[in-house]
């Protein structure tokens, strides 16, 4: 099978097969939106314009963000691969327990090692965790005595080491009773001394609460607001954080793409080197 189609198959049942079991059932099939995006499929010709689950864009970003990260291409990621992902935005403490496999258990069947689909899933509940399943993703990395429940201490745990990365960095560092404050506020849980994942589910910002606890270049993103990404998500309300990032890499790549075919100095000489193997 092809990686392509690999793919396609991965961001399927992330979305639709909510009971994880790897099996499709009536009632996720009428619940999820496959059957419209495959009659959007019989009617677009332009495969990159159905953002669900098709797009050969979005299969490209994945792609070579895995490849990117798989620096032997053997097809495995480790801890330290992917603590590289995003210009390292990710804390030790948040890659521990993806690799615990609490939130998900690998298929790589590699101790230790995470493969392509397991990465898929990583990659898409990172970039969009406005989605159910990514805040059931990361909810399950938090909640670290499983109980279902996440309490400040929890919470504080992963912070902590946000804290270190700015002091680290030189910048003000934002401490974590005032940060529990902003965060409760946002998502006025019905119980202010935990969250649940209900409490959650009804805040349309409660992602923001992940990037808050383990990653350092979105939460800087979140607290600066830019204007000109607030400015794009209010002229584009149909489109899903993933698909907004998907879009900036797959230019991004594309004219990194381009410059590497002009330092080559003639496009008839390809060098295996710069390209992935698809």
């Amino acid at each position: 099978m092809c990686f392509s189609a690999e793919t396609v198959i991965y961001r399927i049942f992330y979305s639709i097969n909510r009971s994880g079991n790897g099996h499709l059932t009536l009632r996720e099939l009428k619940r999820g939106n496959l059957v419209a995006a495959m009659q959007q499929l019989d009617e677009e010709e332009d495969i990159n314009k159905i953002l669900r689950y098709f797009s050969y864009e979005h299969f490209y970003v994945i792609y070579c963000k895995f490849w990117e990260l798989d620096t032997d291409h053997d097809f495995l990621i480790d801890k330290e691969n992917l603590i590289r992902y995003g210009n390292h935005s990710l804390t030790y403490r948040i890659v521990d327990r993806v690799f615990s496999q609490v939130p998900r258990k690998f298929t790589s069947m590699t101790e230790g090692k995470m493969g392509y689909e397991d990465f898929v899933y990583f990659i898409l509940s990172e970039e969009d965790k406005s989605s159910e399943p990514s805040l059931e993703y990361w909810f399950k990395c938090i909640d670290l005595d499983g109980n279902g429940i996440l309490t400040t201490n929890e919470m504080q745990f992963f912070y902590e080491e946000q804290l270190h990365r700015m002091e680290c960095m030189a910048q003000e560092p934002v401490l974590f009773e005032d940060i529990l404050c902003q965060m409760i506020d946002m998502i006025g849980p019905e119980n202010e001394t935990y969250f649940t994942l209900r409490d959650l589910k009804k805040c349309k910002l409660s992602g923001n609460i992940f990037n808050i606890l383990f990653n350092l270049n979105k939460f800087m993103a979140f607290e600066t607001r830019d204007p000109f990404l607030i400015r794009q998500e209010r002229e584009n309300p149909t489109l899903t954080e993933w698909d907004r990032f998907a879009h900036r890499e797959y230019i991004r790549l594309s004219m990194e793409e381009d410059g590497e075919d002009a330092s080559n100095g003639s496009g008839d000489v390809w060098d295996e080197s710069l390209e992935a193997p698809f």
